[in-house]
């Protein structure tokens, strides 16, 4: 009996469609239902590799890394000023699963701003703050607050080195008054000096020292 071939099964045209229309790889520029807009690339019909989003309500852009919809990996967000229109960056760094996660800086309204690690969108790990009214700490951080072990410079460059729990001041720790050239030693609890030693501390050349140096024990 003679071999009948039959021929190749032809895919219904809708399959083509329907695969024409899943965005992959290149880049595209769409445009949702209340006017955000995002132009990158994709997989999978999902926002995936470099893009950038724009939301209309209230203009604030982002540029970089995305992973399946979300942003993930080395990106900025940055906002119009209500005012002049320009562009101002509130964070550059590191993303995952749509939070700050890794190294980042954030810039605050106010003109203060961050630099150091964050965790699911708040700052955990080492870092940096520098806060409107010129102090400035540096340490560990955990749930967007100074948590472990770190440094508060103060304006008039005195400052405090130890332990911190909850954004207070905690456990063992030193405090410089430079200006009067004197050291406290000692625990605190919740921002409070519990007990401790006062020495004199460099009081020749503080500025405002004390009238009468402490007495030795």
């Amino acid at each position: 009996m003679p071999l009948v071939r039959f021929p190749a099964p032809v895919e219904p045209l809708w399959h083509e469609w329907d695969r024409k229309a899943q965005k992959s790889g290149l880049r595209h520029t769409v445009y949702a239902v209340n006017g955000d807009q995002y132009t990158g690339e994709w997989q999978d019909n999902l926002k995936h590799g470099k893009g950038t989003q724009l939301w209309k309500r209230t203009g604030a852009i982002y540029k970089g890394d995305w992973k399946f919809g979300k942003r993930d990996g080395y990106g900025s967000y940055s906002v119009p000023d209500p005012v002049t229109k320009e562009y101002k960056k509130v964070y550059t760094g590191w993303w995952k699963n749509d939070k700050k996660c890794g190294y980042g800086t954030t810039f605050y309204p106010s003109g203060e701003y961050y630099e150091g690690e964050w965790s699911g969108g708040q700052r955990s790990g080492w870092g940096r703050m520098y806060y409107k009214d010129g102090s400035i700490y540096e340490g560990q951080w955990l749930q967007d607050r100074p948590c472990g072990q770190g440094m508060l410079r103060l304006p008039n460059e005195n400052r405090y080195e130890g332990g911190w729990k909850e954004g207070k001041k905690h456990g063992p720790g030193k405090f410089f008054y430079l200006d009067t050239g004197q050291l406290f030693e000692g625990v605190w609890a919740a921002d409070i000096p519990k007990y401790g030693t006062m020495i004199d501390f460099g009081r020749d050349e503080a500025p405002t020292p004390t009238q009468y140096p402490i007495p030795k024990v």
